[in-house]
């Protein structure tokens, strides 16, 4: 029996991504390709959360991932309640956790 080495989807495809973007969180640098949303680029530096609930300080991070449930919410270049699941990752944005409604931060 032959053995084949696995291919990733972008090898078979013959895709070539543009080169990557630098982003941070919390002030911590990630790395994100462009097209990709702000949520997955978080989810690939393993980050999973990045909110917390007004009620109870909960974390969240994507649930639906289509915009609908707004579990997402993160400040985005100092924009809080921005849906990083539909939100496209660009060169040097700063994404901070985003604790209750945002606007503590704002008012501070």
């Amino acid at each position: 029996m032959r053995r084949t080495r696995a291919h990733t989807p972008a090898e078979l495809v013959g895709a070539a991504p543009e080169p990557e973007l630098q982003l941070t969180f919390d002030g911590r640098p990630i790395r994100g390709l462009p097209g990709q949303t702000i949520a997955a680029a978080l989810w690939s530096a393993g980050i999973l959360t990045w909110r917390t609930t007004r009620v109870n300080g909960r974390p969240r991070g994507v649930f639906c991932g289509i915009g609908a449930c707004y579990d997402c919410l993160a400040t985005v270049n100092g924009r809080p309640n921005q849906r990083v699941c539909l939100l496209p990752a660009g060169p040097g944005d700063a994404i901070t956790t985003q604790e209750g409604d945002g606007h503590a931060a704002l008012d501070g």
